[in-house]
C-alpha cells in the first residue's frame, strides 16, 4: 500500500512538504530537494543525521517518544500527526490473516431508526459504509448502489460524487486524512490494501493525495452536498465512537433549524419514508 516503510515514508512525505522558511532556514541558490534536507531535520531536531536517515529508511524501528516528538515539532506537526507518528512506531510489519467485515449491533440499528429526521451512517476504519437508517440512506443514495458501499471508493470513482459535493476537492482531501487516521495502526489489513491498491490505479488525484500522507480524522465539520432529488443542503456532521466496537463511528448529520437545508432534508424524508427500516448493508 504505501511499502514495508510507513514511519519513513510519512516522515519522508512531511519532510519535503515543510519549507526552510517556516522553521527559519534562510535558504540561498536552488535547492535540489523539495522541503527540508535529512539533515536539516536532523539538527532541527537533535538528532544525528546518520540516525535520522536510518528512521526514513527502515533500519531504525524504535525510536524514543522523546525523538519522535523533536521531530514532530521541527516538521510543524499538529496533535493529531503527532499521535498518527507514534502509532506507526507501534503498527505491526506482519501481515493481518483475513481482514473481516465489521458487523453492527442490532440495537444500535434500533437506535437509528427512531431518527427519522436525521440522517445517520455507520462507517469502520476503512470507511466502508455497514447501515444507515432511512434518511442517511436516502442521501447517500448514490454511494449505497454499490455492491461494497465506501465513501473514499464512491468519493474517487464514482462519477455521481463531483456532483453530489460541490466542494469536491475539500471532501476528497479530507476523506483520504479521515482514512489515514483511523487506519494508521492497521496498514497491512489485506482489505485495505486491496482499496488503496485500486484507487491507487484508477484515480490520478487518489494518488497525488495519498502520497502527501495527510491526517486528519472525522469530528466535526459542515458539509455542502447537491442532492439528486432536493437540490442542495448543507449539513454539520458529528462522529461519534462506537463503544464496544473497535473503529466504528456512527456519523450523525444536521441541518440549521428553520434553514433552506432543513427543508430539503424535511423533503427528503418523504422519499426515506419509502425505504426499509435500517440494516447493515449485505456483501
Amino acid at each position: 500500500m504505501d511499502g514495508t516503510n510507513p514511519l519513513g515514508d510519512f516522515l519522508r512525505a512531511r519532510r519535503e512538504m515543510t519549507s526552510p522558511g517556516e522553521v527559519g532556514i534562510v535558504s540561498s541558490g536552488r535547492r535540489r530537494t523539495p522541503g527540508l534536507r535529512r539533515e536539516e531535520v536532523a539538527q532541527l531536531s537533535g538528532v544525528s543525521t546518520d540516525y535520522y536517515t536510518r528512521l526514513e529508511q527502515g533500519r531504525e524501528q524504535h525510536p524514543s517518544d522523546q525523538v519522535l516528538d523533536a521531530i514532530a515539532r521541527t516538521l510543524g506537526l499538529d496533535a493529531e500527526e503527532t499521535a498518527h507518528l507514534h502509532l506507526l512506531t507501534r503498527t505491526s510489519r506482519d501481515p493481518v490473516r483475513g481482514g473481516h467485515r465489521e458487523t453492527v449491533r442490532p440495537s444500535l440499528l434500533r437506535l437509528m431508526d427512531g431518527w427519522l429526521h436525521t440522517p445517520a451512517l455507520i462507517i469502520d476504519r476503512r470507511m466502508d459504509m455497514l447501515a444507515g437508517n432511512r434518511l442517511g440512506r436516502a442521501l447517500f443514495a448514490k454511494a449505497f448502489e454499490e455492491e461494497e458501499p465506501n465513501l473514499v471508493r464512491f468519493v474517487f470513482l464514482s462519477p455521481a460524487a463531483r456532483s453530489f459535493y460541490p466542494q469536491w476537492g475539500q471532501v476528497a482531501q479530507s476523506s483520504l486524512g479521515a482514512l489515514r487516521a483511523a487506519a494508521g495502526d492497521m496498514l497491512n489489513d489485506p482489505r485495505l490494501i486491496d482499496l488503496v491498491g485500486e484507487l491507487s490505479l484508477k484515480s490520478p488525484e487518489f494518488r497525488r493525495l495519498w502520497a502527501r500522507h495527510d491526517v486528519r480524522g472525522k469530528t466535526h465539520e459542515a458539509k455542502v452536498f447537491h442532492h439528486h432529488d432536493v437540490g442542495e443542503l448543507t449539513l454539520t456532521y458529528d462522529s461519534l465512537t462506537v463503544d464496544g466496537a473497535t473503529g466504528q463511528q456512527l456519523i450523525v448529520y444536521q441541518a440549521e433549524a428553520n434553514s433552506r437545508s432543513a427543508q430539503a432534508l424535511a423533503l427528503l424524508g418523504t422519499v426515506a419514508a419509502e425505504l426499509p427500516t435500517s440494516a447493515p448493508v449485505r456483501r
